[in-house]
């Protein structure tokens, strides 16, 4: 059951991250993680450029030549954490006065001026579209200069780099194609890094991008430019469903996830293509945020209650055994009893498998702040989120049924969290099956596995042979 905010895995908020010792490295550093999966893919890339410039990752931050940490602006919770974060390493930086402290990402995209005129919080400021600069940057502080690179890039940035891999379990990977809503990565860049981890015994890669639906390759250039194309690279255009193709037929032992998308943008290519390749896992975060079409036109959504109604039926009908997730949004700026049933309703059509819901709270500098005040009682936001929640606790246990009885080829991911003695794995439709060890068998293996029971969250099954 998910009731956090889109993709934030609470679980790792401030994760160091670390990396394979690398010779040569002569310097140490800490590299602190806030956010979205992108945040910590980032982190990698950022790993890897720093990677050539001597410095090895240490999970030891008073060992650190360099500190960074990599934000998220989402959340005002997240802006605070960092902020208190800072203020500790600055502590750890007056016994160390070479000691360097940055921060990248959205937040230091937002808060430059603050974090390092006003507050003298940090050395080093750093937008998602400058890590390259980096190495730069480090120079400039060392001589002396303010070191602050926010621009956001209009060409792909990070193409060649191959991020440096999280330990985690080996086993799944992320590859980001798109930097932002409009760039977009060479295809061959995509499979080329889709080929290291598959030699590197990966089982299964996560496209990622803030709208995978978005991504249109035509050599260089943001999507909204693609009108000033020339005829041949009109012609040789790749498009999301293109690509999902080509990494799916290049790498049939892997299985491909992607994240995330977007309602306006999801074409019938990408679900023709789902329906295609057996190893493209039939699960779609599919956020709504609201399923009252005036609450999402104040929201600035692209997409209206009937338009989403549609491609539900679509999914149904091309991808049947798709499953869904959501991102919900309870007590939006003006909302009403009649918008909010208007997203009960929503639900209870679509029967998500589960959903990522939470209360509205203001954030600075975006447009409902500006413009709309948060008129919604606290009271009322909290019983409609817990409506909301409860509803989606409904369904996930109807769709966990749905599952049980039936055999699922299952990734072997790792240890269960519970009991060492079982594994913990995750079926194409996303969800999570628990099963007692059989000798033999290891993390990265695929394994079929017959689901016997399950609670709202997992499924409890036992292998089979094929």
């Amino acid at each position: 059951m998910h009731t956090e905010e889109k993709h934030i895995d609470e679980a790792r908020q401030g994760e160091a991250l670390m990396t394979a010792p690398t010779r040569n490295a002569t310097k140490k550093l800490f590299l602190e993680s806030y956010g979205c999966q992108m945040n910590f893919s980032d982190s990698e890339i950022v790993a890897s450029i720093l990677n050539n410039e001597g410095y090895q990752t240490t999970q030891k931050v008073d060992e650190a030549d360099l500190i960074l940490l990599n934000t998220c602006s989402i959340r005002e919770k997240a802006e605070q954490t960092v902020r208190k974060r800072l203020g500790t390493l600055n502590a750890i930086k007056k016994q160390n006065p070479s000691l360097k402290i940055g921060v990248l990402g959205c937040m230091a995209e937002r808060l430059k001026h603050k974090f390092l005129e006003e507050e003298h919080l940090v050395d080093i400021v750093v937008g998602p579209d400058a890590y390259r600069d980096l190495p730069n940057l480090i120079n400039d502080v060392e001589d002396g200069r303010d070191a602050v690179n926010v621009q956001l890039s209009k060409e792909e940035t990070y193409a060649e780099i191959s991020p440096v891999r999280l330990g985690g379990n080996g086993v799944t990977a992320f590859v980001t194609i798109t930097r932002g809503r409009e760039r977009s990565r060479d295809p061959h860049s995509i499979l080329n890094e889709c080929k290291e981890l598959a030699e590197s015994g990966y089982k299964e890669i996560t496209l990622l991008g803030q709208n995978v639906d978005s991504y249109l390759w035509y050599g260089g250039g943001p999507k909204k430019d693609f009108k000033n194309a020339t005829d041949i690279q009109k012609a040789t255009a790749v498009d999301f469903a293109q690509l999902l193709d080509m990494v799916a037929t290049q790498f049939p032992n892997i299985r491909l996830r992607f994240s995330t998308s977007n309602p306006q943008d999801m074409e019938e290519g990408v679900l023709q293509m789902m329906a295609k390749h057996k190893n493209i896992c039939k699960y779609i975060h599919l956020p709504v945020q609201s399923g009252s079409t005036t609450v999402l036109a104040r929201m600035n959504r692209q997409h209206t209650r009937e338009e989403y109604f549609e491609l539900i039926d679509k999914i149904r009908r091309i991808v049947p055994d798709c499953a869904l997730s959501h991102d919900m949004i309870a007590g939006f700026c003006g909302e009403t009893e009649e918008e909010h049933q208007d997203t009960l309703s929503l639900m209870e059509y679509v029967k998500y498998d589960f959903g990522y819901m939470f209360a509205y709270s203001e954030r600075p500098g975006t447009p409902a702040h500006k413009k709309m005040p948060d008129d919604v009682l606290p009271e009322d936001k909290k019983r409609r989120l817990q409506e909301i929640i409860e509803m989606q606790q409904k369904h996930s246990a109807e769709r966990m049924n749905s599952y049980v009885g039936k055999t699922h080829e299952v990734l072997i991911e790792g240890n269960s969290k519970r009991d060492e003695n079982f594994w913990y794995g995750r079926n194409t439709q996303n969800a999570v099956l628990v099963f007692p060890k059989v000798e033999g068998t290891k993390i990265g293996d695929f394994v079929n596995v017959k689901a016997n029971s399950c609670t709202t969250a997992t499924l409890i099954g036992e292998m089979i042979e094929d």
